[in-house]
């Protein structure tokens, strides 16, 4: 305790000095705060976005089925799909499992033309909750001239509810055909690079627009817990069909998060080294400005490692300060774009790997303690250069510099 209160007149000394040092690792450690929270939100939203929208966390497909060429020929669909996901969602993981036909198609409203991906889709599923209705309503399971359209493919093409738009679609028998539809319903899904290029088709009348028949490219499985996703799998014969985890679906994507871990890490670091060396630097100052102060000590019989300490102290309450101040304001920072978002727009993604409009920044306790922690010690470990320095001083050699 008495090496903390000399910390603590040492540092009352030259307030300013202490002060903005002080500020200076709040602002890097609530900087860091924040980025964590920025880097987690932002990969934990992209996952979430694409598991819900594109992959699943489980697809079961037709042995032959090539998701790249959205083909609707028999041979590469499944057949007699709702049978088939009402027995992947007996089993006690799955949540949701449900059919989902996928054909390409254009688009063709008030002389302006844009090619889309027709999704045939359960109205009735749980599975659709994602697709938020902005105008009009969700397409019915009978019905058989309404699509469900993207708010940014409306507004590019200048559609509204009870428009009416022109489709073309490949069929099964390798020919095309177009039917007009009327747009009941506009979408949105926070996702701009989604909602441009996705449209919602009751599944019965995409079978039959396509030509498929009873048939669907894939079953759409969502789990209690996706880690079981791998337990799941094995749960269902694979005999006719192919069966994909989240993981092997979002291949890119669980890559960068990795890769996204080790960027963090990195900026971390280059920010802490930054924020130490104003610490650093002041405590520098301070020996040099307490050189005679310092030889005196020595004459009087303090040892090496009581002045080590006594710099320690003082760099450990410059730190404790600082890192406080700095993680309070990097918490509230998290929790406020937690709530708000910080708006980035379209960022030109593909279905691979989806990114939400609206980043919502996620800071967990984890991660919170663990960058204070590590502010705390690499603060205390630089600060061991000038408390070396200080102790190391000869009490003759310390006491004539001073004069």
């Amino acid at each position: 305790m008495n090496y903390f209160k000399l910390a603590y007149r040492n540092l009352g000394r030259h307030r300013r000095r202490s002060i903005l040092s002080g500020l200076a690792l709040a602002m890097g450690t609530a900087l860091l705060m924040f980025i964590a929270a920025f880097f987690q939100g932002e990969m934990r939203s992209s996952m979430e976005t694409t598991l819900h929208l594109s992959s699943g966390h489980l697809q079961v497909r037709d042995a032959d089925y090539d998701p790249d060429k959205l083909s609707v020929a028999w041979e590469y669909l499944i057949e007699n799909p709702q049978q088939v996901a009402a027995q992947i969602e007996a089993l006690d993981q799955v949540e949701v499992a449900t059919p989902r036909l996928f054909a390409s198609g254009i688009i063709t409203a008030q002389n302006d033309s844009v090619g889309v991906q027709i999704m045939g889709v359960d109205p009735s599923s749980k599975a659709n909750d994602p697709y938020r209705i902005m105008e009009g309503q969700f397409v019915t399971a009978d019905d058989r001239d309404g699509i469900l359209i993207g708010y940014p493919l409306a507004q590019n093409l200048g559609l509204g509810v009870g428009d009416q738009l022109s489709l073309l679609v490949n069929t099964s028998d390798g020919t095309v055909d177009e039917q007009k539809f009327t747009v009941r319903g506009i979408y949105t899904t926070g996702t701009t690079a989604y909602d441009k290029g996705i449209v919602l088709l009751p599944l019965a009348k995409a079978q039959a627009f396509s030509g498929a028949e009873d048939h669907a490219s894939l079953i759409f499985v969502l789990l209690k817990d996706r880690e079981q996703a791998e337990l799941v799998a094995k749960a269902i014969p694979s005999q006719n069909f192919q069966v994909k985890t989240w993981r092997e679906l979002n291949s890119l994507l669980v890559l960068v998060n990795d890769f996204s871990n080790a960027y963090l890490t990195v900026i971390n670091l280059i920010i802490l080294g930054i924020t130490v060396t104003v610490i650093v630097n002041t405590l520098l100052m301070s020996v040099f400005e307490r050189t005679r102060e310092i030889g005196i000590l020595s004459a009087i019989g303090m040892k090496g490692r009581q002045i080590i300490a006594m710099f320690l102290a003082e760099a450990s309450l410059l730190a404790l300060g600082g890192i406080t101040a700095g993680g309070l304001i990097g918490w509230v920072l998290s929790l406020y774009f937690g709530k708000v978002g910080i708006y980035f727009g379209d960022l030109g993604m593909s279905v691979d790997m989806l990114f939400e409009d609206r980043i919502y920044t996620y800071l967990t306790l984890e991660s919170a303690i663990n960058l204070v922690i590590t502010a705390f010690v690499i603060t205390i470990i630089a600060s061991l250069y000038p408390a070396r320095m200080a102790s190391r001083m000869e009490p003759v050699e310390a006491l004539h510099s001073a004069q």
